[in-house]
């Protein structure tokens, strides 16, 4: 990945790499999981705790087989269905994890395949009866083995016991000198234990391991998400143009314009329309509410039904309350606008001093004129007008109106005198 970060946490739709495989196999019905680290990987472990799950360091790289008896003994108290799963596939589905357990349930063990022509991969080698009898590594296979295009994805279900078992006599006689998790099926057969075969789509086996593949796999995750909402009932107008993350919560009936960007912990309600070009993230959309074009809500964002967000407003950590409208240019932050108020175009709320945030209190049916600076923390009650062009910086009462610009004044005349004096300053200046 060429990063100081582990490959794992890299983000795909906004959740790291591991968190996707941790999610895929605890849907799957997984009571516990067990991840294994490289020593040093502090930001993996913390984040593998946070999950709910736990981690134990691989001290070597000796491989995958020596990686999955790394967790014998974080697991040697339990006894049940095992399945080993690779951190770095973000699109490995529930689904395809609950297939291999009723799969191992019937046969004894079960491996995950795909169909690939690629040279990349191990060839599955089935027997007459369709299980498993041996799985052969392309470059050692022969002619008729590597035009088979059933190919290993290295995932495996198994009983727990017979699994670190048959991990723990696993031999490194090869060239790489390290621990083959594909031997293990080999120790199984010994044993009379038959293998099923569990077939699956090659998208789910897209590892990451450089740039590239990440964001190849962050596309295949954005197709699947957005057919996932337009399955749901979300008008999208150009879905290959919107990107979504792993929990954004769109309703039946959202409609979303042209290159939205929803980051993580967004929510929207039925009937709401989100523009074209607008940033959401952290945010909560209430039903029939407009958001954009060009708007960007950040986390803390509540927007209650039928509220207008509109061209290059910014909101964060304020709730805008039923029916209030902000349309035009404004920054809404550390604030509350009340039911139906309108903020005018070029408004602010000044919430921060240098050191220290301040809310800002904007009441019901209030109307805050175009230009206003509302310097917190500062209450504008209920029904209050704030005059455009006014620098608030004390509390305004319920149906009062507050102006704080200069008195207008009108000099007669001015202008043209003005003018016929630079004019004469600047024929001066030429002669000189």
């Amino acid at each position: 990945m060429k990063s100081a970060r582990a490959k794992v946490m890299h983000e795909v739709a906004g959740l790291p790499i591991l968190g996707h495989v941790i999610a895929a196999v605890r849907g799957a019905g997984v009571e516990r999981i067990v991840v294994v680290i490289a020593p040093g990987a502090e930001e993996v472990r913390a984040f593998v705790a946070a999950q709910g799950a736990q981690s134990v360091v691989q001290d070597k790289q000796l491989g995958t087989g020596h990686a999955a008896n790394c967790a014998a003994s974080a697991l040697a108290d339990f006894s049940g269905s095992l399945i080993v799963a690779y951190g770095d596939h973000p699109l490995m589905t529930s689904a395809t994890f609950d297939t291999s357990f009723a799969a191992r349930e019937k046969a004894g063990m079960a491996i995950v395949a795909f169909r690939s022509a690629s040279m990349a991969y191990g060839r599955v080698i089935a027997d007459s009866d369709g299980m498993l009898d041996r799985i052969v590594e392309y470059k050692d296979a022969n002619t008729s083995e590597r035009k088979i295009d059933l190919c290993n994805a290295g995932v495996m279900a198994a009983d727990a016991k017979s699994f670190f078992r048959w991990a723990s006599q696993l031999k490194n006689e090869n060239s790489q000198r390290e621990f083959y998790l594909t031997d293990i099926p080999s120790f199984a057969k010994a044993d009379r234990v038959a293998c099923a075969i569990v077939e699956a789509d090659e998208a789910q086996m897209m590892g990451v391991n450089s740039r590239a593949e990440l964001a190849g796999a962050e596309a295949e995750m954005q197709k699947r998400l957005r057919a996932k909402a337009l399955d749901a009932g979300v008008g999208m107008t150009a879905p290959e143009t919107v990107f979504l993350s792993y929990d954004t919560a769109l309703e039946a009936d959202v409609q979303v314009g042209p290159f939205v960007v929803f980051g993580p912990g967004v929510s929207i309600k039925s009937g709401a329309q989100i523009k074209a070009f607008s940033h959401l993230e952290g945010a909560e959309v209430g039903h029939n509410a407009l958001i954009g074009p060009h708007a960007r809500l950040r986390p803390g964002a509540v927007i209650e039904d039928d509220v207008h967000i509109g061209n290059f407003v910014e909101v964060k950590k304020a709730r805008i309350e039923k029916g209030a409208k902000a349309n035009h240019l404004a920054y809404i932050g550390d604030a509350r606008v009340g039911a139906g108020a309108n903020i005018g175009a070029g408004t602010i709320t000044c919430n921060y001093d240098g050191f220290d945030k301040h809310f800002t209190d904007i009441g019901a049916g209030a109307f805050i004129g175009s230009d206003t600076a509302l310097v917190a923390p500062v209450k504008v009650a209920d029904g209050a007008y704030v005059g455009a062009g006014s620098v608030i910086t004390k509390d305004v009462g319920k149906d009062a109106l507050a102006v704080t610009r200069a008195e207008q004044r009108e000099v007669p005349g001015w202008a043209e005198k003005f003018r016929a004096r630079k004019k004469a300053e600047k024929t001066a200046k030429g002669k000189t």
